[in-house]
């Protein structure tokens, strides 16, 4: 349910407008450095206000709860909390009937029976991906020096940016966009064949990240209109290397020691600021709605940073059981 990994376990909690949100992560090795301000160049990435996000700002200061002592992991599950603190729940009162549509409103409503926290899409909302990002910082540490970078693609389909966000802040619409992704100095033999290969890990993680719709690895979907002859990825080293990556280096499920390549489809934020129609659910007519709050114009601007967390997480977990990262015995601490 709300929990990922085998090693290098993590639980995520909280609701958007609950009174926190966070992460508890098992099985960190003891000995990595960690103080409140290793965050801060992440979180500064994800956070909000700037043009085509939620003009909601949170302080995003993380409160390290338990499993750090004297500025080092203990081995203990380390827990990280959120404050939530600038929360505007009177926005969503009115959509208990009338679900929006795109969002988890109605299907949260009819899993837990109407028990659900719905303010803000509560434990299905964005705000969430906070705790994923932490946990992405301690990874990233255990598994240097791989090191994991992404990027905007396009969004609207295009790809300049601020283009694509003029558009649709004039259209009072929202956008979606692309995330490239890219690992370098990769070890080789990372994953497992069939059900724990590496793309169906990194898949896992990225399609737990909300709005996410689709990942494609190396050349993707494009392989389906290439040639074999075009597809094989030519041997050019004893260590592996390859004159091209259209396997976004993974064969067999297992990392070939090439950089890992993929791109993942990020949907246009479902609340826009139009008019939409929806059904009454108390009444069985259709309604029109005007959706209040603050929301992203495109959540993709503030994703690139959750993908390389995602990732990082994957690798910890992968490589912590091939025996690799973190701290090893005879480090001096």
């Amino acid at each position: 349910m709300n929990a990922f990994g085998t090693l290098f376990r993590i639980s995520i909690f909280g609701e958007s407008h609950g009174g926190c949100v966070g992460i508890t992560i098992d099985g960190c090795p003891s000995g990595i450095p960690v103080n409140p301000g290793d965050f801060t160049a992440d979180f500064n990435r994800r956070r909000s206000g700037s043009k085509g996000t939620t003009p909601r700002r949170e302080p995003d200061q993380p409160v390290i709860k338990t499993g750090v002592f004297n500025n080092f992991t203990t081995g203990a599950p380390l827990t990280i909390l959120f404050d939530n603190t600038d929360t505007r729940s009177r926005d969503y009162a009115l959509l208990r009937d009338t679900p929006r549509p795109g969002h988890a409103d109605f299907t949260a409503r009819k899993k837990f029976g109407g028990y659900e926290d719905y303010r803000g899409g509560g434990h299905f909302s964005g705000r969430l991906t906070l705790g994923l990002v932490a946990a992405g910082v301690i990874a990233k540490k255990i598994i240097a020096p791989v090191q994991v970078s992404s990027e905007i693609l396009e969004v609207g389909g295009k790809t300049s940016i601020e283009e694509a966000i003029d558009a649709a802040v004039e259209k009072r619409d929202s956008i979606g966009g692309i995330i490239g992704c890219k690992v370098s100095r990769v070890p080789t033999g990372l994953g497992e064949p069939f059900f724990n290969s590496m793309e169906s890990l990194l898949a896992h993680m990225m399609f737990s990240i909300p709005a996410v719709k689709g990942v494609e690895f190396g050349s993707g979907f494009a392989a389906a209109r290439m040639w074999g002859s075009e597809h094989n990825d030519m041997f050019i080293s004893t260590e592996g290397k390859t004159a091209t990556n259209h396997a976004g280096g993974i064969n067999g499920g297992i990392t070939n020691g090439n950089n890992i390549e993929f791109r993942v489809a990020v949907k246009p934020t479902s609340s826009i600021h139009g008019k939409q129609h929806t059904m009454n659910m108390a009444t069985g007519q259709m309604v029109d709605l005007g959706i209040e709050g603050r929301h992203d114009t495109c959540i993709a601007l503030r994703v690139p940073v959750i993908v390389e967390a995602a990732t990082a997480i994957v690798l910890a977990d992968m490589m912590m059981l091939e025996g690799i990262g973190g701290r090893r015995p005879g480090d001096v601490l």
